[in-house]
């Protein structure tokens, strides 16, 4: 009879452990959700132009889930939707050209020809001195 017992305490303290276990798998799986969201959510308020980032506080992230694949899908909705709500998030449109960035050229050694005499003089100098 007391094998029994032990044997239905053991089962009893196995199903308690599985069940505790189960939920920590859950609750590591909700908090690993969460982190890629976040991530993704910064992700794509820097390409959507946000100033700072903190302004995802104010967004309702609801909305926003991870598909089968582990996607993120609806955050460029989001961050639309945040654009036309708060404008003050996001850096101000520009009704400048975007500035170019010059071309490289490297730096070109000033001819003989194009010297003053003085120029010449002291470029010589230069040389000789290095020798």
């Amino acid at each position: 009879m007391t094998e029994s017992v032990d044997e239905a305490s053991a089962v009893t303290e196995e199903a308690a452990r599985t069940a505790a276990l189960e939920a920590r798998i859950a609750e590591l799986e909700a908090s690993t959700r969460e982190v890629v969201i976040r991530a993704e959510l910064k992700a794509e308020a820097l390409r959507a132009g946000m100033v700072d980032l903190d302004g995802l506080k104010l967004a309702d992230t609801s909305t926003v889930t991870l598909d089968a694949r582990g996607e993120v899908v609806g955050a460029a909705a989001l961050m639309a939707g945040l654009r036309r709500a708060k404008p003050w998030l996001f850096g101000g449109g520009s009704s400048s050209s975007a500035a170019m960035v010059p071309a490289a050229s490297g730096l070109r050694a000033k001819s003989a020809t194009e010297m003053s005499f003085d120029e010449w003089q002291a470029g010589r100098r230069e040389l000789i001195r290095k020798r």
